[in-house]
């Protein structure tokens, strides 16, 4: 089962594929920004076959110097949950993050914090 969510504003937990591992990936914050992953709208897709949790993701930024932290992250809490022996993590570069990707929560979290979102 695979899971996309393009650049619009909605939740993925809403989503009946995968919701243990949306939930688990929503307690992950970016390291700059104490917003979710998820909420930033960097997971670009999540799926789990034969035990191997698949996560696509992007950057706000290529050359991120949190992408080490962000994996390390998304792989550590991930492999708390049931059922996910492994983790393989993908790095993408299309579809482009742009603050459309947020979601409702994450634009309101932005303001909270006073960044224009």
């Amino acid at each position: 089962m695979t899971t996309e969510y393009p650049s619009l504003r909605t939740h993925p937990a809403q989503d009946a594929t995968c919701p243990a591992l949306w939930d688990a990936l929503r307690e992950i914050e970016d390291p700059e920004i104490p917003i979710s992953l998820v909420d930033m709208g960097l997971i670009v897709a999540l799926a789990l076959r034969d035990g191997v949790a698949h996560v696509t993701m992007t950057l706000t930024a290529m050359g991120c110097p949190a992408t080490e932290f962000i994996t390390d992250d998304i792989r550590a809490r991930l492999l708390r949950e049931p059922g996910v022996e492994a983790v393989e993590i993908e790095i993408v570069w299309e579809p482009v993050w742009t603050k459309a990707r947020l979601s409702e929560d994450g634009v309101d979290a932005m303001r909270a914090w006073g960044i224009s979102a």
